[in-house]
């Protein structure tokens, strides 16, 4: 059974932040993700991880003016040096927590923008992050994401992921794939996996389309966990999702899954 990551952006948010690593901890994680650090000092952070004995697995670059609607600024051209900026900040707080992936966000894209500036200002810039990144052990990745969630965003399908990544041909820039955005996209999410998952850096899950727990909904995602397993994944999955209720409540899924794994 997958290793999962408790995302502490979305779930166990009945509690201050700082006081969710050890509300994972408790129901069993042994890693956790979440969106942004940058609030807090990175010390503080690494010491809620070595205190719960919890892996960190993932965080995002900074995403630009989040309040304002921004969702990274990777493929935004003119946005070189702060983006330049952005990787030497994560790189910061990853070296401090330990953590070997950060994801990148693209951006959103405005419909009168020219979408070839903006591939080749986003392939240039992760080529320079990846080279940026590469001596301290640490893989990028890049998200497709729906668009319905988030209009206008830059990256929607697994292909033109893949496709990036091959174009900016850095060993270490893989695919961040999410199954709930894969779904609304795409679908066929056991063939995707078999086709995608070897080039494949993290994967997340939801239900959906609430984006509840990966019990309710369309996606049978034991069927899906138990076919990374065939294929040999042996990363972490990134649980990404909005508890319904109290987040402790509703890990019957992730119950069953550890003891299905046991």
């Amino acid at each position: 059974m997958p290793r999962f990551a408790a995302n502490l952006s979305l779930m166990y948010t009945e509690l201050p932040f700082l006081e969710r690593f050890a509300a994972a901890a408790a129901d069993g994680f042994e890693a956790v993700e979440f969106l942004f650090p940058y609030e807090h000092d990175p010390q503080e952070l690494a010491l809620r991880l070595r205190v719960h004995g919890l892996r960190q697995a993932l965080f995002n670059l900074p995403p630009g003016d989040w309040a304002a609607g921004e969702r990274g600024m990777a493929a935004i051209p003119g946005r070189e040096a702060e983006f330049d900026a952005s990787v030497q900040l994560a790189l910061r707080y990853a070296q401090a927590l330990g953590c070997p992936r950060l994801h990148v966000m693209a951006g959103i894209m405005p419909a009168e923008a020219d979408r070839a500036a903006w591939h080749r200002t986003y392939v240039d810039n992760l080529r320079r992050a990846a080279a940026a990144v590469a001596p301290h052990g640490i893989t990028l990745l890049i998200e497709p994401i729906n668009t319905r969630d988030m209009p206008g965003y830059f990256l929607n399908y697994q292909q033109q992921a893949h496709d990036i990544v091959a174009e900016v041909g850095a060993p270490n820039l893989k695919v961040q794939m999410d199954l709930y955005h894969c779904q609304i996209m795409e679908g066929d999410l056991a063939m995707r996996l078999r086709r995608y998952l070897p080039q494949v850096g993290h994967v997340q899950i939801a239900g959906v389309p609430e984006r509840h727990e990966p019990d309710v909904g369309e996606v049978h995602y034991p069927y899906l966990f138990r076919l990374m397993d065939e294929l040999g994944y042996e990363g972490d999955v990134g649980c990404e999702y909005r508890p319904r209720a109290g987040t402790s409540a509703g890990l019957g899924w992730f119950r069953a899954a550890r003891k299905e794994g046991s």
